[in-house]
């Protein structure tokens, strides 16, 4: 089996002469990882002694230990006395005085192809500071652990725009970082110095078990890859009264809440025939978050193979649950990332409509179906960014 390389590996390799008089940035996490399951910094440290000379850090923090939504992480400082920046604290966007003696900044993130992950905004806002501030932006690249053929939502409106989605793309975008980051850096009005190490013997049809490479959780609540699988449907819970899954071991997999009676809400699931998965009935307790040391009704969803469409299936979840518990059921209020006016569901979903139109009765089919157009739209966008074939 052909193993895939990280644009990580492919730098290591490949790009060191050019890079090693300069001073660097790292915006990284314990994901960053190279062969052996050894951090990218120690590689880079070895590879370009005293070239890395500070440190950033997305949401949940440089070592991923912060669990939740605005749980924010302070500056701090290494052992051996480097800064480390918070992206997800005082500030979302490096500010001058982080950049002012750096030559470039190296991103090394795992995403996991879903607009509201916070990592491909901070991404874009590091792309926005660094023209202003004449800092080259390096993207190591890394497989899209979901996929790069299929894609699933509408585009985000701008009224939506928030730091669960800054740049229109729809829920399930099928990109890489690197192409991401391409993508953003188009739409900017001063777009920055950017490279981009793609990965090699990556393809878009390759899931992450087809990869070969290790998982490592990328964020606290993104165990395994079936958790990433399923949270661009999962996540709108974050929206709602309905437990997410937080606070247990199968966060996104798992949802309900103590309204919730399992064994009818799986029966009415098995009537739409949604492709691709199999709805257990279970209950859980969740040790935090929403309805800590409650029991929680609700299920266990386990994604079978490619036909899997994980917004359809949680809109279709979200359809019942508004059909069967209409009066226990609640949506979130403010705030939710930083935004204190704006319904969360909206943020998410990324269209102020969609969230109204199951409410009043349509159906999450027909919901889904009416994203067609903007889907179409997508593909023909995204075309002048892909960096790899299938």
């Amino acid at each position: 089996m052909i193993k895939v390389l990280t644009g990580l590996e492919v730098f290591l390799a490949d790009n060191l002469k050019e890079r090693k008089d300069q001073r660097l940035g790292l915006l990284a996490n314990q994901a960053s990882i190279g062969p052996k399951y050894r951090h990218a910094l120690s590689y880079l440290d070895e590879y370009l002694p005293h070239g890395i000379t500070a440190l950033f850090n997305p949401q949940h923090g440089f070592a991923g230990e912060k669990q939740d939504n605005m749980v924010e992480s302070a500056n701090a400082v290494t052992k051996d006395g480097r800064p480390i920046y918070s992206l997800y604290g005082a500030v979302r966007e490096p500010d001058p005085q982080s950049l002012k003696e750096l030559d470039g900044l190296i991103i090394d993130l795992t995403d996991v192809g879903t607009r509201v992950y916070t990592f491909a905004q901070t991404m874009g806002l590091c792309l926005k500071a660094a023209k202003d501030n004449q800092v080259e932006i390096i993207v190591l690249d890394r497989p899209n652990p979901i996929g790069g053929l299929e894609t699933e939502g509408n585009l985000l409106d701008s009224d939506c725009a928030s730091f669960v989605g800054l740049f229109p793309t729809p829920m399930r975008h099928g990109l890489t970082l690197g192409e991401m980051a391409l993508y953003i850096n188009s739409l900017l009005d001063n777009p920055a110095d950017l490279t981009i190490i793609p990965c090699q013997n990556y393809r878009r049809s390759m899931y992450f078990n087809d990869t070969n490479l290790p998982w490592v959780l990328p964020s606290p609540n993104m165990p395994t890859f079936d958790t990433a699988w399923v949270y661009p449907g999962q996540v709108l819970w974050e929206g709602t009264n309905v437990s997410e899954g937080r606070g247990t071991t199968r966060p996104f997999n798992l949802m309900g809440a103590p309204f919730i009676d399992p064994d009818l809400l799986v029966a009415e699931l098995e009537i739409k025939k949604l492709p691709g998965v199999i709805f257990r009935p279970t209950y859980f307790q969740p040790t935090f978050h929403k309805w800590a040391g409650e029991v929680c009704g609700g299920i266990d969803l386990h994604p079978l193979d490619l036909s899997f469409l994980p917004f359809l299936t949680s809109l279709t979840i979200l359809e019942i649950v508004l059909k069967l518990w209409p009066t226990q059921f609640r949506l979130k209020e403010p705030p939710y990332e930083y935004e204190y006016d704006r319904r969360p569901i909206d943020l998410i979903l990324g269209r102020k409509s969609l969230y109204d139109r199951l409410a009043k009765g349509e159906t999450a089919k027909e919901v889904w179906e009416s994203m067609a157009e903007d889907q179409v739209k997508w593909r023909k966008i995204r075309r002048e960014f892909l960096l790899y074939q299938d």
